[in-house]
């Protein structure tokens, strides 16, 4: 029997109990209070919060049995027939709202159809307009003249009707799509759109297609296709990528059409073919793989008949990870590596700079090594090879070949020995030869000492600590054994033999203290290091990997002055220092670090490099460091070389940083070795508006706001010689659903030689990026560049449930 009434106060708040019980379901929308609970005023405001018993998705065979409630100012139905509802109707079914001035609701086909200011909310997706037809269970059916949001992607569109598909899929027909925001009360016209005969948007592979598209930007059509897809999250899916266009001094304009191929979940694949105006075309490609047991990616170009140097153009990048099983039932994981890196000729660096499917460092790596461990013991071997990229105006010497390569190290850790527990001692042995070719140096002298070597190094360690002191002895023996290809002062082979010994120990004393009306905990930490290894004669040694160090706090506190195995220095020296530091008492940041250390030689230091003089100075120069960050937004930092003989500086580094807030970032670093270099050093990031005001936080996943222009960039400048060596300078402007930039890019290739690049690029929020990639550029360039876009989930369809 039907029902017809208007709903009083009493009625209306007893109408949800009664649509469901005309309806037939069993489950009451109805909250009772618990015994003994206070009354709630009908006015408090109820609040979501995120509960387990509030799923985004349910299993369908829940789904199914979800109630449905319908509301409205007048209700006419039959239980499990139609129902009418008039005047402020809705109907709510789990992750479907319907709002109209007359919805109709069949109980047994589930369909519903709504006249009159329509809107349905779908999983937080909302469609206004005139009509609709649907059926709640399957989620198919069709929506006159919609106007729609959604902010799974932030995207908005019209259309002159949309098909629902099911649940995750809809067809707009003569549609229009954007993420531009849409002003309630206003004509839509956003800053760039979508227009398509048709539009299909699946939520289950998370791709939108358009069918006879034109991209627009500002009124104007700029790019059109017979058929275009485009990501309505970050999923992978094979198709093609937006073009980028630059223009290079030495290239040309240059066009490249990347295409993406998704083979499967754990292989990729991007084409990248290149057109440049002034040289030809440029094919590059990347292969990417992931598999449980092993992973890698394989990058190459390939340019046939380079009218900038009339011949063919190759380059190549594989890296490969890899988990073996163990050999003859040993255990322990065996792991693979190769890192493979060559190009065709020794101008590539410079013909191709900073470009994302090419090489363009001038000494290139090539090695493949196998790696194994097990508890103390841990074995490698491989073979390490470099390419070395020579130009005549300015040569260099690259490290030798290593092939192959062979170690073995045995290593305990807190051992007892003689009733005292905490020793530290290993065992480390390798073999390796060493070769060079001619083609690979700067002399052809420098081909002389190619030959084998082998190597055992023995140490024995403890640390003796506490809250105040530590004191910590070491010895070590290292022998060497050499067999060389050429005579050396007619001898083929040699030996050689050297114990080291050393002493490290240092206080630290604490205490409160107060500067500048500020409370500290001020820390003197004196340290003390002494070193002794004797004297051997190693002029005839050949020298496969010894190299000096740099001069830091760090390593003058080591036993060997030099890196490498072939020159162990004669070193028989004290380096005294003292650090002292302020932290903040109740968070225990570091605020300020001052350091000062020298090193002092009780004998003259006879062994050194080829070339180069004994050291017979008692005193070596001076470091100071100095770290300073009073507050948050500011840091310095101080690295000073000072010579007390000749009172010089010998090598200066002074670096400051200014972070007020997101997106306004400067730093400054000069760096200064004395008749070397000399240069300046500025990046930044800053909002070109409201320099003295201070900038608000940015709302989550955007930057300051939409209008905003940034500067963006970093600077190189060599002193001595008055000019900028590298240069990456440029504007962002973010509209909110666009970003637009423009980069200037001056790279030096050689004393005479520079080339520059201008890169443009247009980022439609949400839908593609079209141009150069800027992006990647600033990311790489400029120091503490942040992207005006942060990547943040998707909102829950609980955000938009009304």
């Amino acid at each position: 029997m039907g029902a017809f009434f208007k709903p009083t106060p009493l009625a209306r708040s007893l109408q949800g109990v009664l649509s469901v019980l005309a309806l037939g379901s069993a489950c009451l929308p109805v909250a009772m209070a618990q015994s003994g609970d206070e009354p709630q005023s009908a006015s408090s405001s109820v609040r979501l919060q995120a509960s387990p018993m509030m799923k985004e998705n349910l299993p369908p065979e829940v789904g199914d049995l979800t109630p449905t409630f319908v509301s409205g100012d007048q209700i006419e139905g039959k239980t499990d027939g139609l129902t009418v509802i008039e005047g402020a109707a809705e109907l709510r079914r789990h992750d479907t709202v319907i709002r109209a001035d007359r919805l109709e609701f069949d109980r047994a086909t589930n369909d519903a159809k709504a006249k009159g200011n329509v809107l349905i909310n779908r999983n937080g997706d909302r469609f206004e307009g005139p009509e609709l037809q649907i059926n709640t269970q399957t989620k198919e059916g069709y929506f006159e003249a919609p106007s729609f949001s959604m902010p799974r992607n932030d995207g908005f569109g019209e259309a002159r009707r949309v098909d629902f598909l099911g649940d995750d899929k809809l067809l707009a027909h003569d549609a229009r799509y954007s993420t531009c925001p849409r002003t309630p009360g206003v004509r839509w016209a956003p800053d760039w759109l979508v227009r398509a005969s048709k539009i299909e948007l699946d939520n289950v592979e998370e791709v939108g297609t358009a069918t006879g598209a034109v991209l627009e930007f500002k009124g104007v059509p700029f790019l059109a296709a017979p058929y275009l897809s485009f990501p309505l999250s970050d999923k992978r899916k094979s198709g093609a990528l937006p073009p980028s266009l630059s223009i290079d001094s030495q290239s040309g304009t240059q066009v490249t059409a990347p295409y993406y191929l998704n083979l499967a979940p754990n292989f990729d694949a991007t084409l990248s073919p290149t057109v440049m105006s002034k040289r030809g075309v440029d094919l590059g490609g990347e292969f990417r793989y992931l598999q449980p047991t092993y992973t890698g990616q394989v990058r190459a170009a390939y340019m046939p008949s380079d009218r900038l140097r009339d011949t063919d153009r190759w380059a190549y990048a594989i890296q490969h990870g890899q988990q073996l099983n163990s050999p003859l039932g040993i255990s322990g994981p065996v792991g693979l590596r190769i890192n493979l890196n060559r190009v065709s000729d020794n101008n590539y660096w410079r013909d191709f700079p900073r470009t994302g499917t090419t090489l363009y460092s001038r000494l290139l790596p090539s090695d493949v090594a196998l790696g194994w461990s097990n508890g103390p013991w841990s074995v490698s071997a491989g073979a390490y090879t470099w390419q070395a990229l020579q130009d005549d105006e300015s040569r260099f010497t690259p490290p030798y070949d290593r092939l192959p390569s062979i170690g073995v190290t045995y290593q305990r850790v807190n051992e007892t020995i003689a009733g005292l527990s905490g020793w530290d001692w290993s065992i480390q042995s390798n073999v390796t030869r060493f070769q060079r070719s001619i083609e690979a140096t700067s002399t052809a002298a420098e081909i002389k000492s190619s030959g084998d070597r082998a190597l055992a190094v023995a140490e024995i360690t403890r640390r003796w600590q506490t809250p105040g002191w530590f004191v910590q002895p070491r010895a070590r023996l290292h022998a060497t054994s050499y067999q060389f290809d050429t005579a050396i002062n007619g001898r083929t082979n040699a030996t050689r033999v050297l114990p080291t010994f050393s002493v490290d120990n240092g206080l630290i004393f604490e205490r409160p203290a107060s500067f500048f009306g500020r409370s500290f905990i001020q820390t003197l930490e004196p340290r003390a290091f002494f070193t002794w290894t004797p004297y051997r004669d190693q002029s005839d040694l050949p020298v496969f990997d010894s190299a000096a160090r740099n001069f830091n706090l760090s390593t003058l506190f080591t036993e060997n002055t030099l890196g490498g195995n072939d020159r162990i220095t004669d070193t028989r020296a004290v380096t005294l220092g003292v650090n002292t530091r302020l932290f903040d008492p109740e968070k225990g940041g570091e605020i300020v670090r001052l350091g000062v250390a020298q090193r002092y030689f009780l004998e003259d230091q006879n062994v050194t490099l080829p070339g180069r003089a004994p050291v017979t100075e008692r005193i070596s120069d001076v470091l100071f460091a100095a770290r300073v960050q009073w507050d948050p937004r500011w840091s310095t930092d101080l690295n000073l070389q000072y010579n007390p003989k000749s009172q010089e500086t010998v090598r200066t580094t002074v670096g400051a940083r200014y972070n007020p807030t997101p997106y306004r970032t400067l730093s400054v670093a000069y760096r200064q070795l004395s008749g070397r270099s000399e240069q300046l050093d500025v990046g930044w990031q800053w909002p070109l508006s409201g320099w003295g005001s201070p900038t608000p936080e940015p709302v989550p996943g955007r930057a300051l706001g939409p209008g905003q222009w940034y500067s963006v960039g970093r600077i190189n400048y060599s002193v001595p010689d008055k000019k900028v060596v590298d240069l990456v300078a440029g504007f962002e402007y973010d509209a909110g659903c666009w970003l637009g930039r423009v980069v200037l890019e001056r790279l030096q290739l050689s004393r005479s030689t520079s080339n520059q690049r201008i890169l443009f690029q247009l980022e439609f929020t949400g839908f593609s990026r079209v141009g150069a990639n800027t992006l990647k550029t600033l990311q790489d360039q400029v120091p503490r560049y942040r992207y005006l876009r942060e990547e943040i989930n998707p909102p829950s369809r609980f955000q938009n449930y009304d």
